[in-house]
């Protein structure tokens, strides 16, 4: 794992490198092109509400932001814009827009895009799960309230200057416009299609949309206005979707593939990795993850702390971390050990079924109770629910599985009355960006906890709200190491509330053909999960 920031400094991002061109070695040619493997298909390719790791870099490579990150790092660097000046106060931040950026559809990207697109997300209407990411810009409240149609801290000081007022200093600010729900799209294409445009994409990135064939194929093509010289490399990428993890192995294996996007199937994962033919071919990437279950407080009986306590006592997470093979280690808190406010000292719920048991009498249930568990389809999560659904029948739990396409789950999530408990393997957190405030504000604070949201548990809790607030609002990095205390103590607070059951720590591992090249962790991002597309290339291109 990467080391990570702990807190931002204005110095730091204004000597970043911009990325205007990639510099690779002589012998990589432009052209060829790949295949990516899925089992489920896309749910949207909309910036605005994609919010999955299988979409995740599927997006990076079709818009852009202001900022970005470097190819298989943490480190923020301009993206549309080629310089930034921040007051010192850290209310103000006024961007300077590269000229000559094109959109897809021919037209230039000015600064009223910005505007429109940022504000797009946050409006009510859009049902964007990232809409609380932007709750530090002046205007937010009375936007969310549906009082105006804009944001009053986005000013367009002329076509290629943007001006942000935030109503508080905010530490994560640069890393929010780096993220997808940022992304700048234009408004003639969102009006020409509506709600289909997730269907219809058109950004600015290096990649455009081909094709897409529900249930069959995704396919993306080389953009050759894209701004960024050299890049991308492949003429096409086609995602297939429908292909059992296992399928896609063995036509990886038969050179018919290049991608895993699923990943190496756990069933076949110590086969693989003891492989000495595939020495050069599994990629490991360091992430930012933690996997848990989710109790939805506005459900009964998980409004009752006790019970939500007992079911962090019955699960056996070291069995678990088996049925994957040992690729995680078992989570005690939200947050993962290698970012910054993880509480080494903290020991968490102990696996104590029969503590578990007396808690539920307590409150009420000595006789346990029904509940369903929601979990995404794709192995190995069928059989990790099943492990966690035996656990919680021995303390009395009588969960039924609802074992649904990744997309479902999240829908069912994103709503107050539909999923008691959730296991988010296969779409747990993988941080949007290296700071404790991104494993916070989405997944567990009130601004979260809304229609379409991540939040799951339907947790919100004001004074804990307030506290994360005050440490987003520490940007005086003489105080970072204060600011990442005020952290530590807000994720500790939320486990003696304990609305989820944090169970592991995934590292992930995918494997790519003997054809694709490109620079290294590019193919496992710690940002742009599951792969960074832009830069890899074919070693056989003509």
């Amino acid at each position: 794992m990467k080391k990570l920031l702990a807190a931002l400094t204005f110095s730091a991002f204004l000597l970043a490198p911009v990325p205007g061109t990639v510099t690779l070695a002589d012998d990589i040619k432009q052209g060829g092109s790949m295949i990516v493997t899925y089992k489920d298909d896309v749910s949207t390719l909309d910036p605005a509400i994609g919010y999955d790791w299988q979409n995740w870099s599927m997006i990076k490579s079709l818009f852009n932001g202001i900022m970005d990150y470097k190819p298989g790092t943490t480190e923020l660097v301009m993206d549309l814009a080629e310089s930034m000046d921040i007051a010192s106060d850290g209310l103000t931040y006024e961007f300077k827009l590269r000229k000559g950026v094109k959109f897809h559809n021919g037209r230039e990207l000015t600064a009223d895009d910005v505007k429109y697109s940022i504000e797009r997300t946050v409006n009510p209407k859009t049902l964007s799960p990232g809409a609380g990411f932007f709750g530090m810009i002046a205007g937010f409240d009375d936007m969310t309230a549906g009082k105006t149609e804009t944001l009053s801290g986005i000013t367009v000081v002329d076509p290629h200057t943007v001006k942000f007022t935030l109503s508080r200093p905010d530490a994560t600010f640069l890393h929010v416009l780096a993220i997808n729900f940022a992304f700048v799209v234009p408004k003639e294409a969102v009006d020409k299609w509506g709600t289909d445009f997730g269907k219809h994409p058109v950004g600015s990135g290096a990649y455009t949309m081909d094709e897409w064939t529900l249930g069959q194929r995704v396919v993306f093509k080389r953009n050759p206005d894209y701004y960024r010289a050299g890049l991308p490399k492949m003429d096409q990428i086609t995602f297939e979707v429908g292909q059992e993890p296992l399928v896609a192995l063995l036509r990886l294996q038969r050179g018919e593939v290049d991608i895993l996007g699923d990943g190496i199937p756990p069933a076949k994962f110590l086969e693989v990795k003891n492989d000495p033919a595939n020495a050069n071919l599994i990629v490991e990437g360091g992430q930012l993850h933690t996997g848990y279950v989710t109790m939805n407080v506005k459900m009964k009986p998980f409004d009752n702390k006790k019970v939500r306590q007992a079911v962090n006592m019955a699960i056996n997470k070291d069995r678990v971390v088996r049925i994957i093979n040992g690729r995680a280690v078992p989570a005690n808190q939200p947050l993962p050990p290698a970012m910054p406010g993880y509480d080494t000292s903290y020991k968490g719920y102990a696996f104590d079924p029969a503590k578990a048991k007396a808690l539920l009498a307590e409150a009420g249930f000595a006789d346990g109770f029904d509940t369903e568990l929601y979990a995404m389809n794709t192995d190995p999560n069928p059989r990790i629910a099943q492990a966690i659904q035996q656990d919680l029948a021995a303390i009395g739990i009588r969960a039924e599985i609802k074992s649904l396409a990744q997309s479902t789950v999240i829908d069912a999530g994103g709503k107050a009355d539909q999923a008691p408990m959730i296991w988010s393997g296969g779409m747990a957190w993988i941080a949007d960006f290296p700071d404790p405030s991104n494993f916070y504000g989405p997944i567990l604070g009130c601004g979260g906890a809304v229609p379409g949201g991540w939040n799951w548990a339907w947790y919100c809790n004001q004074d804990i709200d307030g506290n994360a607030t005050k440490a987003d609002g520490m940007t005086d990095p003489a105080k970072a190491a204060e600011r990442i205390d005020l952290w530590r103590s807000v994720f500790i607070d939320i486990m003696d509330e304990a609305p989820w059951a944090p169970v592991f720590n995934e590292q992930r591992f995918t494997m790519h053909s003997e054809r694709l090249g490109g620079p290294d962790a590019i193919f496992v991002d710690p940002v742009h999960i599951p792969v960074h597309y832009d830069t890899v290339y074919a070693k056989d291109a003509q």
